[in-house]
């Protein structure tokens, strides 16, 4: 059995250069304003244009990783940061001016998109109307520039696309904090089925070995042969424990109705306590077999160590199993404070069956019954 915390699982390099591709790869569309600064008849210009758009495209890039890096480690985007970063990157566009001229306007499709991307859906949303407005007021106020009807259609395309990665990249998240949680939660149940197994073998065994022991100390003044029997018996009975618990710590120990009956009439006998036990068990499913097997080593545990009683009964039907005795019965009309009993409902909430815990019908003593709501066949 094999239990760990999970942790978020790193990025695999292949992932990780798919993320930068998809960065870069929209690059392409600064073509327009680069083939312009180099173009431009002063090399002062020139190297502007040609070194801000470089900038301007690394900004962009190590921009939406940063971003993406977040979102996969399942961290918020820092709102103050992702905004500094947006107007870093649109004063990096602004400085391209003198050697991209009106062509600078391209990079508002890629600040626009990356506003989706980064900032909450209102301040997103401004953003976008802010870059898809600029391209008609820069042509009215610089009239050398022609309006660029194109740039404004491709930064709301743009936008568009984006919001609909960034939805995808937030489902993904979410995806993976659920399969995080998941796994979180099944570390806990399988931890707690070992400790409820291993409490309900060894709280089982270990009475017994008690009992038989404390039996084998008052014996062996008067009667050595007898007692040399129940010392002999408490090895064996050490034994199964210890490989009942390696069974169970490798998941495949299995506990039979028949054989918690013969076990339970091996503890009532050393107890000193009468047992009435049925003779014949009938035939039943794998599930509700080992159900009523759990049930009757829970319910004997409890008689051998609580009861004080002198007298134990067990009664097996098809969808029914009894335990009763006549001792000083629960302190409570439902007691189940016991972690076996705990564990005992868990395994019939399971199939659906219910467990009574309290006094005989006659008022007296103690009753624990495992009652199916449909016989079990």
């Amino acid at each position: 059995m094999h239990l760990s915390t999970d942790q978020p699982r790193p990025v695999s390099r292949h992932w990780r250069f798919t993320g930068w591709l998809l960065a870069a790869v929209w690059l392409f569309f600064l073509n327009v304003p680069l083939a312009t600064a180099l173009h431009q008849p002063q090399p002062w210009r020139r190297v502007l244009g040609v070194a801000a758009l470089i900038a301007f495209s690394v900004g962009y890039v190590l921009l939406f990783q940063w971003a993406r890096g977040l979102r996969e480690s399942l961290r918020p985007i820092p709102v103050p940061r992702a905004r500094a970063g947006l107007l870093l990157l649109l004063a990096v566009g602004l400085a391209s001016i003198p050697g991209t001229d009106g062509d600078w306007l391209a990079t508002l499709v890629y600040v626009a998109a990356a506003a989706v991307f980064l900032l909450p859906s209102r301040e997103a949303l401004a953003s976008v109307a802010v870059c898809a407005v600029t391209p008609l007021v820069a042509s009215w106020l610089v009239p050398a520039w022609e309006a660029e009807n194109t740039i404004v259609f491709a930064v709301l395309l743009a936008s568009f696309a984006m919001f609909g990665v960034s939805r995808l990249a937030q489902r993904n998240s979410e995806l993976r904090a659920a399969q995080q949680e998941i796994r979180r939660l099944a570390v806990a149940e399988e931890r707690a089925r070992a400790a409820r197994d291993l409490h309900d073998i060894l709280g089982h065994s270990l009475t017994v070995v008690a009992i038989k022991a404390e039996l084998a100390g008052r014996l062996i003044e008067v009667d050595r042969e007898r007692a040399a029997i129940e010392i002999a018996e408490v090895e064996g009975l050490a034994r199964a424990a210890l490989a009942d618990v390696r069974q169970t710590v490798g998941a495949y120990r299995e506990v039979t109705l028949a054989g918690e009956l013969a076990g339970a009439r091996s503890a009532l006998a050393a107890a000193g306590i009468a047992a009435e036990l049925p003779a014949e068990v009938p035939a039943l499913p794998g599930e509700w077999d080992r159900l009523f097997g759990w049930a009757v080593r829970e319910g004997v545990t409890n008689v051998v160590r609580h009861s004080g009683a002198r007298n134990c009964t067990v009664r097996v039907g098809r969808d029914r199993v009894e335990v009763s005795d006549d001792g000083r019965g629960p302190s409570t009309p439902d007691d189940d404070a016991g972690h076996g009993l705990v564990g005992l409902r868990e395994r019939a909430r399971r199939l659906d069956a219910a467990v009574t815990v309290g006094r005989r019908p006659d008022g007296t003593g103690f009753l624990l019954r495992v009652h199916a709501p449909v016989a079990a066949r």
